[in-house]
């Protein structure tokens, strides 16, 4: 542990984790814990209780989650992020800076968020918005700013290029609505 850090009662840490990475503010973790080695919590960050980790999570700064989070192994959640309660982001996902993701959202196996539209640096940067209960299929992208509507599911493997409206489901390349009969 390097910074300022709490965690409530009943937390499992591993070893190798560390916890406060980088200067500035405390690191808080609610109670019943399980954070598994390899994980590096930055400094900034609050975690509500029962927050779980596969091995080789990275989460960074200023980033506040809420109870009952699941994140696998080898995800990102890259800084600024707000996770509400009971959201689920499974191996190999990776949570770009300043996505905000509501509660009781899914997402499947290495899928992925973006939040720079142009690929450059200094680009302004604008992050996708997953909305309560919304799930994102395996090897998914979600681009740039896109909103994905409550309830909505993005099918396997989908590109996500515009908004998706709440409990509309949308598949493939670019993602387009799945027509249901």
């Amino acid at each position: 542990m390097k910074g300022k850090v709490k965690i409530g009662i009943g937390g499992n840490i591993h070893d190798s984790v560390l916890l406060g990475v980088g200067e500035g503010d405390e690191v808080e973790i609610g109670e019943y814990a399980l954070i598994r080695s390899g994980t590096a919590i930055y400094s900034g960050v609050e975690i509500g209780k029962n927050f779980r980790t596969g091995h080789n999570v990275l989460v960074r700064e200023n980033t506040v989650i809420g109870d009952d989070v699941l994140v696998g192994t080898n995800s990102v959640i890259d800084g600024d992020c707000r996770i509400g309660n009971d959201v689920s982001i499974q191996t190999n996902v990776y949570v770009t800076k300043g996505t905000i993701v509501e509660s009781g959202a899914f997402f499947g196996p290495c899928s992925a968020t973006l939040n720079d539209k142009y690929m450059r640096y200094g680009a302004e940067l604008v992050a996708p918005v997953i909305k309560k209960g919304a799930r994102i299929g395996a090897n998914s992208t979600i681009l740039p700013g896109v909103v994905i509507g409550e309830n909505a599911v993005v099918g396997a493997g989908a590109v996500v290029t515009k908004d998706v409206k709440p409990g509309d489901v949308v598949v493939g390349n670019p993602a387009r609505m799945l027509k249901v009969d």
